[in-house]
């Protein structure tokens, strides 16, 4: 590929990307604030709601929600191609960067063609095992799968670093994350939403393992997007991400760092609001 054509692709790829991402996340977080705010008002101590106001830009909003509505409305918005367009852009980036040759440290004796088949295998086996994980019975006990995921990411991204070079290894990480939050809009969230509606259609009560389901896939996203998210920046600082000596041992650290905020965002956003 030539310089001019790698650069145009790597420009295109990257903007879609991130704009195709900001659209996603953004709207992932939305809902995850409003998961928020309806579950203060289910245990308020009347019990009553007109649903969740917000105000912004020129108008004022009240949103309400369902869990069981008695029928299916004539227009439901849901929102997936965002995170097809996040995805396919990525995969398109990634192939980008196989033709970059930067896939392997200088003294490596490894081949670029086993260079790429390390990394893709990375984003099947992670796929794979973290979706096997949290469908087993280990899935069930939150701790303690959150912390067998962390483990296991450590060790993913120690065997990288390990293997590839310092900026693939980082690339390879965000992309296992990145597939992993696609598919579990297409793998798992979609498709229990399609059972709950195709139960609203027939008239029959809708089981909320379900929406417990997807309402848990959907947080997981929201956490995962937080390491994808430095690992985008990374370019730009190579002294402290992906060229440090401990480059795995500094991404674990931005991680939990990272995790740390936005449970840190979420206790502010579970306050009691204040009008004005």
């Amino acid at each position: 590929m030539s310089p001019e054509l790698y650069e145009w692709s790597n420009l295109i790829l990257r903007w879609l990307h991130v704009v195709a991402a900001i659209y996603w996340v953004g709207q992932t977080y939305l809902f995850a604030w409003l998961d928020g705010r309806f579950a203060q008002l289910e245990s308020a101590a009347d019990g009553s709601s007109d649903g969740v106001w917000m105000v912004h830009s020129g108008g004022f909003y009240r949103v309400e929600k369902a869990t069981q509505p008695a029928h299916l409305p004539p227009r439901l918005y849901w929102t997936k191609w965002e995170s097809l367009l996040t995805g396919i852009s990525g995969i398109g980036l990634l192939v980008v960067y196989y033709f970059g040759g930067l896939m392997l440290p200088r003294d490596s004796e490894l081949s670029l063609m086993a260079a790429v088949g390390i990394g893709i295998g990375t984003l099947v086996v992670g796929w794979f095992t973290y979706d096997t994980l949290w469908n087993s019975p280990l899935g069930k006990n939150e701790p303690v799968a959150v912390t067998l995921s962390f483990a296991l990411l450590v060790v993913a991204m120690w065997g990288l670093s390990m293997t590839l070079s310092g900026r693939a290894a980082f690339m390879h990480v965000g992309a296992m994350l990145g597939l992993i939050m696609v598919s579990n809009v297409w793998e798992r969230i979609l498709p229990s939403q399609r059972q709950m509606i195709a139960a609203l259609e027939k008239g029959e009560p809708i089981d909320q393992r379900l929406a417990t389901r997807a309402k848990l896939r959907s947080k997981h996203n929201g956490f995962l997007s937080i390491p994808v998210v430095l690992i985008m920046l990374s370019n730009h600082f190579p002294t402290t991400t992906y060229g440090h000596r401990a480059n795995w041992l500094m991404l674990a650290v931005f991680l939990l760092a990272g995790w740390g905020v936005r449970y840190f965002m979420k206790w502010l956003e579970d306050r009691e609001p204040a009008a004005g």
